[in-house]
């Protein structure tokens, strides 16, 4: 029966059928993995409900959206419709903050984290549990992300983590925590409104607020993160923030023309791609590039 729903969502374009075929059977039968070399016992209204699921998925329903739930890295989050989906990318980019605070840890310090555009809260969660003696606050514009971070946090059993609404554009954005913040980490919106994504998954169902940056190249939104980042970091302070591919020179050049940052570079994501801007708060107000682009992940 999987092996049938798997040719049934390749057809109808799903980039990973099988794995999709046996997360929505599993997801039917109330079990957290299915093994399908020794299956479990089907009940006896099976056949129906998978087929509903499957169809569900074959008219390109996000897979999460029905199961209710994406990892990412050591979590298990909450996904609901209207709420920006966390993608694997995105694992690196809460590394890059989870590195840094971990790093002061070490130091002696009590490092205070900042999730800017936070969506279902992976980042902001990631860095709360894995550097547990962290201070983290997470911000969203959107209501429902925010509604949706807090029963993520509650879940994942992080303790002490703020979570605000707010405009990241807003000059007064936690505005008591200007110049104490040791990391920001952000995956903004940054689509420009002439690359509207392919697959339906993305395009039909991730908000808007999520997915467009405004300004004609996607990056309005991206450089109030950095405004935001430069007003709220402590000197040497990291500024961790995800970008389109293409946009790595762009964001380089954004991030050097508000002369607030130094070591300002881009690292890859998990195939290689430019897809994350790093930068340090300048203790000077002087902005630096590093060779190649590449800035230095030291203060």
């Amino acid at each position: 029966m999987v092996e049938g729903a798997a040719r049934v969502l390749a057809e109808a374009g799903v980039g990973s059928p099988r794995h999709d075929a046996t997360e929505l059977a599993a997801h039917v039968l109330g079990v957290a993995r299915l093994e399908l070399a020794v299956p479990p016992p089907l009940p006896t209204d099976f056949a129906a409900r998978y087929a509903e699921v499957v169809d569900r998925r074959r008219r390109r329903e996000p897979l999460q959206h029905i199961v209710g739930h994406q990892g990412f890295r050591y979590l298990t989050l909450r996904v609901e419709p209207g709420v920006f989906v966390p993608r694997p990318e995105t694992e690196v980019v809460a590394q890059a903050a989870i590195d840094e605070a971990a790093r002061l840890v070490a130091a002696g310090r009590s490092p205070v984290v900042v999730d800017l555009c936070c969506g279902a809260g992976g980042i902001a969660l990631a860095v709360a549990t894995e550097v547990p003696r962290a201070r983290v606050a997470a911000v969203d514009a959107s209501p429902a992300a925010v509604a949706l971070t807090l029963r993520n946090g509650a879940a994942s059993g992080a303790t002490g983590l703020r979570v605000e609404q707010g405009d990241v554009r807003d000059p007064g954005l936690l505005a008591d925590l200007d110049g104490t913040v040791d990391v920001v980490v952000s995956n903004p919106p940054y689509i420009p409104p002439d690359a509207v994504p392919v697959d339906p998954e993305v395009r039909d169902h991730d908000p808007d607020l999520a997915l467009y940056g405004g300004g004609a190249d996607g990056l309005d939104v991206p450089r109030a993160v950095l405004l935001a980042a430069g007003r709220l970091l402590v000197p040497g302070g990291l500024l961790v923030m995800e970008h389109a591919e293409v946009q790595d020179a762009a964001a380089r050049a954004a991030a050097h023309d508000t002369g607030l940052f130094t070591d300002i570079g881009t690292r890859p994501d998990l195939t290689g791609r430019p897809r994350m801007l790093v930068a340090r708060r300048a203790r000077t107000g002087t902005a630096t590039v590093g060779q190649d682009g590449v800035g230095d992940s030291q203060p």
